[in-house]
């Protein structure tokens, strides 16, 4: 049985990363199979895996279709699978377009569980999952509502599908990073608006985003935050009133 793994948002950042560096948590792998919009950056990663480069939008059902169609026609034994598409606004909620608003909940929430449900009946004893939350995920933000919202969809349904997943052997770990370089922010911010984001407290790379997750993985965490500042952040979080957490932020973006 060919042993696979399957990377969404592998064009980019987070995502590409992992697909770099892949072999430093599967040794041995037969295919990787690689998921984004864009074909073309799909062909262009460099893996030490052969790669199948499946151009697919997950915010449309019809992809879902796709891939449980190959998955039953090769009936690979999935060794990992990473959730990494993903994507963010910054911007007021009644400011943006509904259209964008629901295309982030379909990818970032709706995609990921299914990528996970139909992928499951795939994976054996030892396979692990990486979904890519955020530190958003441990508060409320205005005017980063929906993408804090989504992302706390996925820390919340990471954490109980893991639980759920143990009698199977199979792991799940929510990756929840801080600010991170990636192209992420070429989306989420409105150019030619004032910056709802004005103050970064800190911005780390991809790589040491994912070094920590497989780190974390393989130790089977179900969660994985890289950095002091993301893990005091979400620690507060836990401690202090979501109402005086959103009134730092406010105060700390300059937003009324």
């Amino acid at each position: 049985m060919k042993k696979i793994a399957v990377i969404s948002g592998a064009s980019s950042g987070i995502g590409k990363k992992f697909t770099e560096t892949i072999s430093e948590f599967c040794e041995e792998l037969d295919e990787i199979w690689v998921i984004a919009r864009r074909e073309s950056r799909l062909e262009e990663l460099q893996t030490p895996f052969p790669i199948r480069p499946l151009a697919m939008d997950l915010t449309e059902r019809a992809s879902f279709d796709r891939f449980s169609e190959l998955l039953n026609k090769e009936r690979p034994n999935v060794r990992l699978l990473i959730n990494a598409s993903g994507y963010g606004k910054f911007e007021a909620t009644l400011d943006t377009e509904l259209s964008s608003n629901l295309n982030m909940v379909d990818l970032n929430c709706q995609a990921l569980q299914a990528m996970c449900q139909l992928t499951i009946p795939f994976m054996s004893q030892g396979s692990r999952i990486i979904n890519i939350a955020s530190v958003a995920a441990f508060q409320p933000i205005p005017y980063i509502n929906v993408y804090g919202a989504s992302k706390a969809f996925v820390l919340s349904y990471s954490r109980a599908l893991n639980r759920e997943m143990k009698s199977h052997g199979i792991s799940v770990t929510a990756v929840c990073p801080f600010w991170t370089k990636t192209e992420f922010f070429a989306r989420a911010v409105i150019s030619d608006k004032e910056p709802v984001v004005k103050k970064y407290v800190a911005m780390y790379e991809p790589e040491q985003i994912v070094k920590r997750a497989w780190h974390d993985a393989k130790r089977g965490k179900d969660v994985s935050k890289y950095g002091f500042i993301a893990r005091l952040q979400a620690g507060m979080c836990k401690i202090l009133p979501h109402n005086l957490i959103m009134s730092i932020w406010m105060k700390q973006q300059k937003l009324k």
